[in-house]
């Protein structure tokens, strides 16, 4: 039997809360199978940490983090810090110190989840976002001058390597090929006539050595009206840092709201631990009552698991997850019912059990 070590990063806010309940599906499903077992460690870091250290983790952080297997990670942020401070300081530096290039979001329209389109099927909001996470626009590349002075001006720099670009890219065709699907490239090469251009002339490049997988470009404006009004043509979307970023929000609005919205951020070449985050944010505002959705997090168990070779069982959490959603018996309170966090929890975790027996 394989023992899988996470670290357990619960952040600010909702964060322990909902991978308190992630952790107790991964649980359910090791019990259940008998093919695996989990060992958890869970990390204070965070913003509470960042209030008592002036550090949003230790300064081998990633030093510690590279024992194990893989990373949950809840939520980050507090009105009391800065947010490109806990950005930076935690999730960016886990993303970029583990060279976690590829981020991976599913938008995929959950059987009881409800879309805001009005005409759109289930079948129909069914693709996956193929993010570049390390470069490009999220580069931190830049700087400000003449601060507080009427000459003051700002410059960021967006930063795209022909090895960064080619190898998201190459995921995202090699990702299609195994699932028989096309691939969408989100460009703005129109208006960005250096980066946008550059990604446009690899995204062809790559696209040439994939006869056998359809391909597609579209300018992201274009891409935003259209995930709205034909949701259908999508299935592999490959984007940028910024415009995955913006578009998979969108993507999450569009199949039941930012609570059933999960991410991946992975290292292909596993030779650094991989994250999988809820992308919802850390919600202070409901910090503690006990009401917040779990099914993000839990939907980042099923990544994991599928992350580990355990396919199986990542689909059947997402049975588990249609199942509870389908009911409406219990549902938190952003989905029109009032359970709690750890009620919703139980009931997908009962709902495994009996799809796994």
């Amino acid at each position: 039997m394989k023992t899988y070590r996470i670290a357990v990063i619960g952040g600010d806010g909702i964060g322990p809360e909902v991978t308190r309940e992630a952790m107790k599906i991964l649980r359910r499903a090791a019990l259940s199978s008998g093919q695996l077992d989990f060992e958890f460690t869970e990390l204070p870091w965070g913003c509470t940490y960042f209030l008592k250290t002036g550090r949003m983790m230790p300064e081998d952080g990633l030093l510690q983090l590279c024992g194990f297997d893989a990373i949950l990670l809840g939520a980050v942020g507090d009105p009391r810090v800065p947010d490109n401070v806990s950005l930076h300081g935690l999730l960016l530096a886990i993303r970029r110190g583990f060279d976690q290039y590829v981020n991976l979001r599913p938008i995929t329209l959950l059987r009881g989840a409800q879309t805001p389109l009005r005409n759109a099927r289930r079948e129909d909001i069914n693709m996956t976002f193929v993010r570049e996470n390390s470069e490009g626009e999220y580069a931190g590349v830049g700087g400000r001058m003449y601060a507080g002075r009427p000459e003051e001006f700002a410059m960021q720099t967006g930063v795209f390597s022909r090895r960064g670009t080619e190898r998201i890219i190459r995921y995202a065709f090699e990702l299609a090929r195994r699932r028989g699907q096309s691939v969408t490239s989100i460009s703005k090469g129109n208006a960005l006539n250096h980066s946008m251009v550059f990604w446009d002339e690899v995204f062809r490049g790559v696209a040439a050595q994939y006869p056998d997988v359809a391909a597609h470009s579209m300018l992201v404006d274009a891409a935003a009206m259209m995930m709205v009004t034909h949701p259908e043509r999508f299935e592999v979307v490959v984007a940028s840092n910024l415009f995955g970023d913006i578009l998979t929000d969108l993507g999450a609005a569009i199949a039941g709201g930012i609570g059933l919205a999960a991410g991946a951020n992975l290292n292909p070449e596993r030779l650094y631990p991989s994250m999988f985050e809820p992308i919802h944010g850390s919600a202070p505002d409901i910090a503690g009552q006990g009401i917040a959705n779990p099914m993000a997090a839990i939907w980042s168990a099923s990544q994991i698991l599928d992350f580990f070779g355990h396919e199986d069982l990542g689909a059947g959490v997402l049975r588990a997850m249609e199942q509870v959603l389908c009911e409406q018996k219990t549902l938190t309170p952003d989905l029109g019912g009032s359970a709690s966090t750890a009620q919703v929890g139980d009931a997908v975790a009962a709902a495994l059990d009996a799809i796994l027996h």
